[in-house]
C-alpha cells in the first residue's frame, strides 16, 4: 500500500490536477448547499425576514467552529503528505491520529463554551428580541452538532492527503445532497421552520462524519486511523497547530474584514453599497473556488516530493500551481471587466444596485490577478510546513494592509465608497507580491541547493 498515490511518480500536472478538480466540484457543491439552504429559510411563511435575519446571527460562531476545524484538519494534513512522501508511515498515522483527537477536544470544548454563552453573544453579533428566538433555535440544535462538524470537515483533508480526492469529494456530495432533500421536508412538510433548518444540518453533517470514519478506518485507506495514533505527543500537537494557524487566522480575518468592509460602506453610502458589497463577495468566492481547489490539490504533491527528497519535481509543482492560478485569475479579471452587469445580474434585479454596482465591481476585481500570487506562495509554505510565513502572511494582507486601507481611502480626496473597493487590489499587489517574492527568495534558493 506504500506504493499507492506516489505522487513522485508521474505527470505533476495529471498529479495535481487529479485532486483538484474533486476539490473544486466539492467546493462548488458546498457553496450551492449554503444558497439552497438560505432560499429554503427565506421563503419560511410570515417570519422569512426574522428567520433569515436569526440565521445571520449565528455565523460568527459557525465561522469559529470551522476555523477550528482547518486549525488542526488543514494544520495535519500537509505534515502528513511529508512523512508519507519520506515513508515515515508511522509518522503519518500518529500526525492524522492526534489531529483527530484534537478535533474532538476542540469540539466538545467549543459546544460546552457557545450552549453556556450563547444568549450573550447572539446579542452580542445585533440580536434583538424579535430576531434572537429564531438564532437560539437555529444555533442550540446546530452545537449539538458540532463534533460531526469537526470530524466531516477536518478529517476530509486526511482523505485528499492520500490522494483519494474523488473520496473527499463525495463527503462533501453527501452532507450537501442531504441537507437540500431534508430542508424543505423538515421546513414546510414539518413546519419546523429553522428548527427543521438545524435538524436538517446537524444529520447531513453527522452522515459525512461516518463516511470519513469508515473510510479512514477501513481497507482503502492508505494510512488508517487507530487508537494508537490518538494519543497526543506534544511535539506533533504543536507542529500541527502551528502549520494550521495559518487557515485559522484567514478565516477568522476574513470576518473582521468584512465587519470593517461592510461598516464603512453603510457610513459613506447607506445598504446599497453593503448590498453591493454583498454581490461582490458572492461573485469573488465563484471566482476563488477553482484556484482554491488547484492550491489544495497542490500542497498534497508539494509535501509528498518534498518528503520523498523529489526537490525538482516540488519546483514543477509549484511553478504549474501558480502559472495555472495567474492564467485564470485574468482570463476572469477579463471577463469581469467586460461584463460586471452579467455577473451583478446572476443576484439582483434592483436597476440601482447594478448601475452603482458596475464601477464598483471593476475596481475591486482589477487586481484579482495578482491575488493568485498570494494564493500560491501561501499554499507553498503551507505545503513545506514553514508555518511562520504562513501565518505572517495571512495576518499581513488582511489586518496590515487590507483592514487600514479601508479606513483610509474614503478619506483621501473625496473617495468615499470607491475608497472601499480600492483597498482589495492595492491589498492584492502589495500582499501578492510579497508573499510570492519572499517564498521565491527563501524557498526556491534551498531547493537548488538540495538538488
Amino acid at each position: 500500500m506504500a506504493e499507492k498515490n506516489d505522487f513522485s511518480q508521474g505527470s505533476i500536472a495529471r498529479n495535481i490536477i487529479g485532486l483538484a478538480l474533486p476539490m473544486t466540484l466539492a467546493q462548488l457543491i458546498n457553496v450551492l448547499y449554503s444558497i439552497v439552504d438560505r432560499i429554503y429559510i427565506g421563503h419560511i411563511p410570515h417570519t422569512s425576514a426574522q428567520a433569515l435575519t436569526g440565521i445571520g446571527l449565528t455565523l460568527p460562531i459557525i465561522t469559529v467552529i470551522m476555523a477550528f476545524a482547518n486549525l488542526f484538519g488543514m494544520g495535519g494534513a500537509p505534515l502528513c503528505s511529508i512523512a508519507r512522501g519520506g515513508h515515515e508511515e508511522e509518522k503519518a498515522k500518529k500526525v492524522m491520529g492526534n489531529s483527530f483527537s484534537m478535533l474532538l477536544l476542540s469540539g466538545a470544548v467549543l459546544m460546552v463554551l457557545c450552549l453556556a454563552f450563547k444568549k450573550p453573544l447572539l446579542y452580542l453579533f445585533g440580536a434583538s428580541d424579535v430576531t434572537f428566538p429564531y438564532a437560539d433555535a437555529y444555533i442550540t440544535i446546530y452545537l449539538c452538532g458540532t463534533l460531526f462538524v469537526m470530524i466531516s470537515l477536518g478529517m476530509n483533508n486526511f482523505i485528499n492527503a492520500q490522494g483519494f480526492g474523488k473520496m473527499g469529494m463525495l463527503t462533501v456530495i453527501l452532507g450537501a445532497v442531504t441537507n437540500i432533500v431534508l430542508d424543505p421536508v423538515l421546513i414546510f412538510v414539518f413546519h419546523m421552520g429553522v428548527q427543521g433548518a438545524a435538524i436538517a444540518t446537524v444529520i447531513s453533517q453527522g452522515l459525512s462524519a461516518f463516511w470519513v470514519l469508515k473510510f479512514l478506518t477501513g481497507k482503502k485507506a492508505i494510512l488508517t486511523l487507530d487508537r494508537g495514533s490518538m494519543k497526543l505527543d506534544k511535539k506533533l500537537v504543536k507542529e500541527i497547530t502551528a502549520l494550521g494557524t495559518s487557515g485559522f487566522v484567514m478565516s477568522v480575518t476574513n470576518g473582521a474584514v468584512q465587519i470593517v468592509c461592510n461598516a464603512t460602506l453603510f457610513r459613506y453610502g447607506g445598504d446599497l453599497y453593503v448590498g453591493i458589497m454583498t454581490v461582490i463577495n458572492s461573485v469573488r468566492e465563484i471566482i476563488t473556488m477553482p484556484v482554491t481547489g488547484l492550491t489544495s490539490g497542490a500542497q498534497p504533491v508539494i509535501g509528498y516530493n518534498y518528503g520523498a527528497g523529489c526537490y525538482d519535481r516540488v519546483k514543477k509543482a509549484i511553478k504549474f500551481m501558480s502559472a495555472s492560478c495567474i492564467i485564470f485569475t485574468f482570463l476572469m479579471w477579463a471577463v469581469l471587466f467586460f461584463e460586471p452587469a452579467f455577473f451583478l445580474g446572476l443576484f439582483t434585479s434592483e436597476p440601482k444596485l447594478i448601475e452603482a454596482g458596475v464601477p464598483a465591481m471593476r475596481i475591486y476585481f482589477c487586481g484579482i490577478f495578482l491575488m493568485a500570487l498570494q494564493f500560491s506562495g501561501q499554499s507553498t509554505y503551507v505545503a513545506l510546513n514553514r508555518a511562520k510565513q504562513a501565518v505572517f502572511f495571512s495576518l499581513f494582507r488582511k489586518v496590515i494592509i487590507v483592514i487600514p486601507l479601508t479606513l483610509i481611502f474614503p478619506l483621501i480626496g473625496g473617495l468615499g465608497t470607491s475608497g472601499v473597493f480600492w483597498a482589495e487590489p492595492v491589498s492584492n499587489a502589495i500582499g501578492g507580491t510579497a508573499s510570492f517574492v519572499t517564498m521565491l527568495i527563501t524557498v526556491w534558493p534551498t531547493l537548488q541547493e538540495k538538488n
